[in-house]
């Protein structure tokens, strides 16, 4: 079954190059195409994508807020945004209105269908910068966290290997090397994550992350942390 995938982008030119790029993979078709947040908003609950092609600056309704509301919603898409702007404020607000990735505009073809085949398959993927911002944020107690109403629910209930696999999450590890670590078969921890995440109300592994944090279970110094 293809990956059924919404370009947005306000630069016709930009999303139709997108959009070809996106149209020949044979395990993915372009569904829709929106100029504005708004109409990324529509298109998305009309043709029901697995992912959104999410530009940032767009007029009227940007490509943040059009995200705020799409991941707000159940059986919601994930959402891929793109941007030109290596700033701190698109990092932080992407992941707090629920992207499940950020990369650059100017990434390579190859790279933007990984990353839409990623965030399809409930990861995440963000550019390097933008995970080093986000660590360099907590290691100064700065993390962005969650909006209210918007975060996790309290994970007080969660066992003690519960935490310690959101520990591995947190410290980039997929699931292969979780599995290394706990002596256990990746499908096994594939149930593992996929239940903690539902446990944690959780839209993937990039809330995950920054739920660590929250709680101290994972550390901006730690060697090869990554996202």
């Amino acid at each position: 079954m293809s990956l059924r995938v919404l370009v947005v982008d306000d630069q016709g030119v930009v999303r139709a190059g997108f959009a070809a790029v996106i149209d020949a993979e044979e395990d993915m078709t372009v569904v829709g195409e929106a100029g504005d947040g708004a109409g990324a908003v529509r298109l998305a609950a009309e043709l029901t994508p697995d992912v959104v092609v999410m530009d940032v600056r767009m007029p009227d309704l940007d490509g943040i807020a059009a995200t705020r509301i799409i991941t707000g919603r159940e059986n919601a898409p994930r959402v891929l945004v793109l941007t030109t702007f290596d700033l701190d404020a698109y990092v932080f607000d992407a992941l707090r209105a629920g992207a499940s990735g950020l990369l650059f505009k100017d990434v390579r073809s190859t790279e933007l269908l990984c990353g839409i085949r990623v965030v399809a398959a409930g990861d995440s993927v963000l550019t390097p910068s933008a995970t080093r911002r986000l660590i360099g944020h907590y290691a100064s107690g700065a993390g962005p966290g969650f909006r209210a109403g918007s975060g996790p629910r309290e994970p007080d209930s969660l066992t003690g290997r519960e935490r310690y696999v959101l520990t591995l999450v947190a410290s980039g590890l997929d699931d292969a090397e979780i599995a290394g670590q706990l002596g256990t078969t990746v499908g096994t921890v594939t149930s593992h994550v996929n239940a903690l995440l539902r446990t944690l109300g959780l839209r993937d592994r990039v809330q995950a992350t920054i739920l660590a944090y929250d709680l101290g279970l994972a550390r901006p110094n730690l060697p090869g942390t990554h996202i």
